[in-house]
């Protein structure tokens, strides 16, 4: 495929038409015309509509322009970068993070990476399912013990665990009793909770169900019930005698992503979001994330 002429295509499409391709570029509206027909003829593909007053692009065109425009934009930018002699980050950036990542550390992280890299837009979306990051035109996802991918490369930039807490008035229960609890979710769930060290899982009878985690430590805090939540959402209530350690849960260890696709160029700003992950967590504890969230 000629890149130069995919090149003229992505102009045309993204000015939505030759005339105003041609006005922005400087280029002569025929040799747009005449690359983007040579780029039609050797796909074998019709690309745009060319028969009203405001140009189209067919199904195939459009396709064709949502999955090179990304790459393109990244190929410029870089070759733009090594041309100049430095790789300085630049152009826009976009995150897509989990709903209590994005409550508890983007605004700071968000905030500090802007005044580091002025040339940066950044945007962030905040979505616990999983982005297609080609598809939707993220440059990076940061995602909770995600699914393997052999699209997606990355790295563990922070580690969690969870712990059950409750309000200091609530009392451990008798032998077999089950616990009020608070759960995420709306059906479900384990009937007990295993505690590491402990000989009988601790039961559970759940009294009230919440979308978020932020939600359900506020209604651990009111006294409804016990909560199994991350150490990182927890930890300055547990210091302060908010809430009551019970014990840490038996249960994996919760590992946090930063994830990008293997097949792009990896951009300078990509590389400078993900030095700046390092940077704010550079041990990679939950209570560097708690330090963040209270800042």
């Amino acid at each position: 495929m000629d890149l130069l002429a995919l090149s003229d295509f992505n102009l045309v499409a993204r000015h939505g038409g030759f005339g105003r391709a041609a006005r922005a570029s400087g280029r002569p509206k025929a040799t747009l015309s005449r690359r983007v027909g040579e780029l039609e003829a050797a796909l074998g593909l019709r690309l745009l509509e060319r028969g009203g007053r405001v140009l189209a692009l067919t199904e195939e065109g459009r396709a064709l322009f949502e999955r090179t425009g990304a790459l393109l934009t990244e190929i410029d930018e870089t070759a733009s970068a090594i041309a100049s002699g430095a790789q300085r980050p630049r152009g826009r950036l976009r995150i897509s993070a989990p709903l209590l990542f994005s409550q508890t550390a983007m605004g700071p992280l968000a905030s500090a990476f802007a005044l580091k890299h002025p040339d940066v837009r950044l945007e962030v979306t905040t979505d616990d399912r999983a982005v297609d990051m080609v598809e939707e035109g993220y440059d990076l996802v940061i995602r909770v013990d995600p699914a393997s991918d052999a699209g997606l490369v990355g790295r563990v930039f922070l580690r969690d665990r969870l712990v059950v807490v409750a309000a200091p008035n609530l009392v451990p229960p008798a032998a077999n009793a089950a616990m009020p609890a608070v759960l995420r979710g709306t059906a479900g769930g384990p009937a007990s909770w295993p505690l590491k060290g402990a000989r009988q899982a601790l039961a559970i009878d759940p009294v009230l169900r919440l979308s978020s985690l932020v939600m359900v430590r506020d209604a651990v805090r009111a006294g409804v019930g016990i909560g199994r939540l991350p150490v990182s959402l927890v930890s300055r209530d547990i210091e302060t005698g908010r809430l009551a350690l019970w014990g840490e849960a038996d249960a994996p260890e919760i590992a946090l992503w930063a994830l990008y696709p293997s097949r792009r160029l990896l951009s300078a700003k990509v590389s400078a979001f993900l030095d700046h992950l390092r940077d704010a967590f550079p041990n990679g504890r939950p209570e560097e994330l708690a330090a963040l969230a209270e800042s």
